[in-house]
């Protein structure tokens, strides 16, 4: 029989048989530590040989009402929630030190106090004097929020239980400690114990938790991944230090849509929502220049533009420079080779750099052919015109493949004063006033007739 496991990695939740100083999947140093079981496993056909009480069962045709919602009033925020906070929901809030997650959150629980919900929020990281002073920066001081600073666990439940709130904020999750787990705050099993724990209280009671977790050097939330499946909702806060935009991306939501986003703007008096992030993102354009090009791309449910740049310039080392920010890397290397394979416009000895402006992360296919856009754009220093967009998806073989939602795309565009696009072919035709769209087959013909490169 094999034995239980365990030691268990802090950063990414790799389970050993025996303590080491390295952990072989994220190759983290002295993260490893031991871990105890929280209940024994089965005997026989029941727990621990005690029998359960019998679980009611419905039909799947039972109708159930929808769970009630509480909107914060703030749009991009109950956006991405899926158009409010759930009552008795659970959700976890990551994102990179620094990048105002507590301030969203008590802006958020400023809000929700507002509108008749009770709200505690307690911190495991700072004071309530620190708290307070935050809340007086941001114009929040007179709102109906009480605070708590404390990390005991077994406190902090009782203390929810006892004033029975509708909404509780714990920041963080990995400075909870409970008692009954014999580790260190932070580690593994306390991760997993207090989300479960929190989680399972909300549910019971009819109260909403938001927790905040912190984020690894890879951008996934510390901790075991189990805790991302436990609760209803995952939420990252994403954003440069070096812009003001604030992107609040939902990539888990049981009560809507995923991959939905809220764009906020840092300002002086915390996060102000922005309304158009489309007109946003593209006010800092100026004249077309070579190697920029205007992507139409669909976050969620909600079409945005925004501003692809590309620089390549020759390489004076052996091996060539291939630097991105806001995209996928491996993404870029398979447009370069299809580039240069498909359509014999070569980049070897050449640094390539490709930036998503302001600070927005893509991970939509359809970028493919506004990023292959930019790169020729910048190597032949031809400019594209100002008023196109440019989408679609590139295959392997140099196909272009058409994108969902184009329709969507053509009207967003439209509305921002755009009137041409160039997409792939597509079966069904579709028209948006305003918008005068070039369609092509494969990679090697949109090159041959746009930049004439091959």
């Amino acid at each position: 029989m094999a034995k239980d496991l365990s030691f268990v990695c802090s950063e990414c939740g790799a389970a050993y048989s025996k303590w080491s100083g390295q952990c072989d999947a994220c190759q983290a140093w002295n993260t490893i530590h031991e871990t105890k079981a929280l209940a024994s496993g089965p005997k026989g056909k029941t727990l621990g040989g005690m029998r359960g009480r019998a679980i009611p069962l419905i039909d799947l045709d039972t109708q159930e009402p929808e769970p009630p919602r509480t909107q914060a009033g703030v749009a991009e925020l109950d956006r991405v929630l899926g158009g409010g906070l759930v009552k008795a929901s659970a959700l976890l809030v990551g994102g990179d030190p620094g990048i105002g997650k507590s301030t969203l959150l008590l802006q958020a629980a400023a809000r929700f106090a507002r509108n008749g919900l009770k709200v505690i929020y307690i911190s495991g990281e700072e004071s309530t004097a620190q708290v307070q002073m935050r809340a007086r920066r941001l114009g929040l001081e007179k709102s109906p929020v009480r605070l708590a600073a404390e990390t005991n666990l077994r406190d902090i439940l009782t203390t929810l239980e006892a004033e029975k709130p509708d909404l509780a904020i714990i920041d963080s999750i990995q400075t909870m400690w409970a008692d009954n787990v014999e580790s260190a705050p932070g580690s593994v099993s306390q991760v997993r114990a207090s989300a479960h724990e929190l989680t399972t209280f909300a549910k019971r009671n009819g109260m909403s938790v938001i927790m905040v977790g912190h984020v690894t050097k890879d951008g996934s939330i510390a901790g075991p991944r189990v805790v991302e499946h436990m609760v209803d909702t995952v939420l990252y806060f994403e954003g440069e230090r070096g812009h003001q935009f604030r992107i609040l991306r939902s990539v888990k939501n049981r009560f809507g849509p995923a991959d939905e986003i809220g764009v906020f703007e840092m300002t002086g008096k915390g996060l102000a929502e922005v309304k158009n992030p489309s007109a946003l993102f593209l006010s800092e354009r100026g004249a077309p220049a070579p190697g920029s090009v205007v992507f139409a791309g669909i976050e969620g449910t909600r079409p945005m533009l925004c501003e692809i740049q590309a620089l390549v310039a020759p390489s004076p080392h052996s091996q060539p420079r291939r630097s991105v920010v806001g995209w996928d890397g491996g993404r870029l290397a398979m447009i370069l080779a299809v580039l240069e394979s498909r359509c014999g416009v070569p980049f070897t000895g050449l640094d390539v750099y490709l930036n998503v402006a302001g600070g927005l992360r893509i991970s939509e296919p359809a970028a493919d052919l506004a990023v292959a856009a930019a790169l020729v754009s910048a190597r032949e220093d031809a400019a594209l015109p100002a008023e196109a967009v440019i989408f679609g998806e590139i295959s392997l073989s140099g196909a272009l493949r058409p994108v969902a939602q184009t329709e969507n795309r053509l009207k967003e565009a439209e509305k921002l004063g755009f009137t041409s696009a160039i997409s792939p072919h597509q079966a069904k035709q579709v028209a948006v006033k305003g918008i005068s769209l070039r369609q092509s087959h494969d990679l090697a013909a949109f090159v041959e007739e746009v930049f004439g490169a091959r």
